[in-house]
């Protein structure tokens, strides 16, 4: 997996959301489940990771993303592209 082009979208993603004044509480709190979540896929093979929750949250992060924050929406297709790529 490419573990350094997945650290650096989501760290491109983190970024972009700083600079966003109105990102809701929900909305933060889902991406930093999609960071935790990430890191346990890139650190270490998690046999208990529910994938199927995982990816539902994903596409919902970046359905949220795609009307408030289009450059965000960005990241999260990249992120989510790669992931298929590797079978995630």
């Amino acid at each position: 997996m490419p573990d350094q082009d997945l650290r650096t979208l989501l760290k491109q993603l983190n970024e972009t959301l700083e600079n966003t004044e109105r990102l809701d509480p929900a909305t933060r709190e889902m991406v930093i489940d999609l960071d935790r979540d990430i890191e346990r896929l890139l650190d270490a093979e998690d046999e208990d990771m529910d994938f199927d929750t995982f990816q539902e949250g994903a596409r919902d992060l970046q359905a949220r993303f795609r009307v408030e924050h289009p450059v965000a929406e960005r990241f999260m297709r990249e992120i989510m592209d790669m992931l298929a790529k590797v079978g995630i």
